[in-house]
């Protein structure tokens, strides 16, 4: 019994004896990469190093929800946000978040989609940017940005909010809930949300003969950091290898 404890120490110790070689390991790779990484810090508990905020400028480009809305009372609503995305296909859903303002208000697009459960995508592109821009504006409530855009309205089909008509593709959208995320400022406080894209307009001169969106004609443009802008004026395939056809033609969108 004693030569088995005697073993057992012995285990015991050499695996401690690892575990702490790992460790002295993980430290030492730790203290070179911090030491080829010059600027790091965490924005949880340190201030930023640098003169502006490295954050946004690591997701890009983002792609922009031009979202039109209508209130309750029927005044119409359009404005930009940068944090907007797709989340599933069947059946089609997206998301986007609305900071509050510096007084603590939540946006008029939160408030109207709520009211009338619905809005619509519109697709921002080169060629409608500075109108785009002109939609960021702050507006008071009762104020129509589509005028202020110098955009023309167009009507939809499922819903009563407007579309950009110069725009060359929408989405309706059929509101599902409103996920808010308290942070630790009015501004950085958020509304998240989430909602079926009920119809799917497309022009026809932005269609390729095989079926596709011709992005490089679009010329559709992301959000970036800072004050900057992206804009796609040409695109690339890639095929995952060893997909099967399943799952090819899934990646690909095949109807």
């Amino acid at each position: 019994m004693r030569c088995s404890s005697g073993a057992g120490a012995w285990g015991r110790d050499q695996g401690h004896q690892a575990r702490a070689g790992r460790c002295g390991i993980h430290e030492r790779i730790r203290s070179q990469q911090t030491r080829l990484e010059k600027m790091h810090y965490s924005p949880l508990t340190e201030k930023c190093p640098l003169e502006f905020s490295p954050f946004k400028s690591c997701t890009v480009p983002r792609p922009i929800g031009w979202i039109s809305s209508l209130s309750k009372t029927g005044v119409a609503n359009l404005a930009p946000y940068s944090q907007w995305q797709n989340l599933t296909f069947d059946p089609p859903m997206v998301m986007f978040s609305a900071n509050q303002n510096i007084q603590g208000e939540r946006k008029d697009t939160v408030r109207n989609i709520e009211e009338t459960g619905w809005f619509v995508w519109n697709m921002a592109t080169w060629d409608l940017r500075e109108a785009v821009n002109k939609s960021a504006m702050y507006s008071p409530f009762e104020h129509d940005e589509f005028d202020s855009a110098g955009v023309t309205k167009m009507a939809s089909v499922d819903c009563d909010v407007p579309r950009v008509a110069e725009s060359p593709c929408h989405f309706e959208c059929e509101y599902i809930t409103t996920h808010r995320l308290p942070a630790n400022s009015t501004v950085a406080t958020i509304d998240v949300i989430f909602a079926r894209v009920a119809r799917i307009h497309i022009k026809d001169e932005v269609l390729t003969p095989d079926g596709k969106i011709d992005i490089p004609k679009i010329r559709p443009i992301g959000r970036m950091g800072y004050h900057d802008y992206a804009v796609i004026n040409e695109t690339f395939e890639m095929k995952i290898p060893a997909a099967t056809e399943a799952e090819a033609r899934g990646l690909e969108g095949r109807a």
